[in-house]
């Protein structure tokens, strides 16, 4: 077994605290093959050693933790390193961090998992990438778990040592007055604005002063690395994707679609949306398809939105472009929605909908006038409010939906 990865091991759990724990953590229960998948920065690593920290004596000896982005395996294999820690030092429970870093992990995978029926592995892949990846299909093998950045109530609990648990959606377009009591809380529009600007990773906690910072090396890491490792693009085309963020951090939603894109960029329109489609797998954008009927993927994007509000901001400082309130409050609530885990469509008729509701987002003045016809259930997303209505709920309390 390599040195330095036992060594690196027990060092990144010494440091591991179990104060703060995400919504995932009960749900990564032990199958044969256990995928976590999510975009950098979310805390998939944390997770992985928060869950060998709090069960080292149960898992004694047994259980080892490395990444495959590691120089050991440019000179071996990871089936035959697995191998040797199977045969020679007993270990039945491997967590492997960083997997798409590795050329062959998905045909590996499968030969770990079907060579070794009592070893159970759990996998972290930054990128959304697919299970069928080089045509080896690991989708009946693995249990795939994403992990979403902190939802508001996570900050919240995080921030106020609270213990707030999370709102179905169907609970919550029931009656969103049911909740009324949350609004109570003291600051809450205040945590809900520094939560926008800041609160989707969970480095939140670590230094203000560079968290912008951390969150563009993040982008620079899944654009120059992660990219690269899992589509066929040449070094030189790289620099587009951080030009198609910069755009999309200065331009309403409603002004932006693939033929705006390539005008801009001055590159074909099919370029464009196969890079936008690339963007959206590795989780730095967002795209929005009407509901209406037809392969989502025969059509064309509706609404192109980053990511998430913490690089909303982080790409508004980077190009310097003017406060957009009205694109903040749209990506935060096809964010809070698709996190949660709601199919989110474009609609017509307000601004978005899922298969249970449509939506308008706006201010506190916005008014239900463009829904009232519908025969579907509809609410206005308002920010500003501390107080849902029939028809009204809060933008904040959109956060609490996972």
């Amino acid at each position: 077994m390599g040195t330095f990865l036992s060594e690196a091991f027990e060092r990144l759990l010494a440091q591991t605290s179990l104060d703060f724990k995400r919504y995932l953590y009960p749900q990564v229960s032990m199958g044969r093959l256990t995928g976590i998948f999510g975009p950098r920065g979310v805390g998939k690593t944390t997770l992985m050693l928060q869950y060998l920290k709090e069960h080292r004596v149960a898992t004694a000896q047994h259980a080892f933790y490395f990444s495959a982005d590691s120089l050991y395996f440019q000179q071996t294999t990871l089936l035959a390193f697995i191998h040797d820690l199977y045969r020679l030092e007993g270990y039945r429970l491997f967590f492997i961090d960083e997997i798409h870093r590795y050329s062959n992990w998905v045909q590996e995978l499968k030969n770990i998992y079907d060579a070794f029926p009592d070893v159970q592995v759990v996998y972290s892949c930054s990128s959304m990438l697919e299970l069928t990846t080089g045509g080896h299909d690991l989708s009946r093998r693995t249990k795939v778990c994403h992990l979403s950045g902190m939802s508001f109530r996570e900050y919240l609990n995080f921030t106020r040592q609270k213990a707030l648990q999370p709102i179905a959606l169907a609970e919550l377009l029931k009656d969103p007055r049911a909740f009324n009591s949350l609004g109570l809380m003291d600051t809450l529009l205040s945590a809900f604005k520094q939560y926008l600007a800041r609160g989707y990773y969970p480095f939140a906690f670590e230094d203000a002063h560079s968290h912008y910072e951390r969150v563009l090396r993040i982008i620079d890491k899944i654009i120059f690395e992660d990219i690269p490792s899992a589509f066929e693009l040449k070094t030189q085309n790289l620099p587009l994707f951080k030009k198609i963020l910069s755009y999309l951090a200065s331009i309403p939603p409603g002004e932006v679609n693939t033929n705006s894109i390539a005008r801009n960029m001055g590159v074909a329109h099919q370029t464009i949306f196969h890079y936008l489609t690339i963007l959206e797998k590795v989780g730095l954008i967002q795209m929005i398809y009407p509901i209406e009927g037809g392969n989502q993927y025969l059509r064309k994007p509706q609404k192109i939105l980053l990511h998430n509000t913490t690089l909303f901001f982080a790409l508004r400082e980077l190009v310097g472009s003017e406060f957009q309130k009205g694109t903040l409050r749209e990506l935060y609530c096809v964010q809070a929605l698709r996190d949660a885990e709601e199919s989110v469509y474009y609609s017509a008729e307000g601004d978005y909908c899922t298969r249970a509701a449509h939506f308008e987002v706006g201010g506190k003045n916005k008014t239900a006038q463009q829904l009232a016809h519908l025969k579907t259930p509809a609410f206005v997303v308002k920010d500003d409010i501390i107080v849902a209505t029939a028809r009204d709920i809060p933008l904040w309390l959109m956060g609490f939906l996972y």
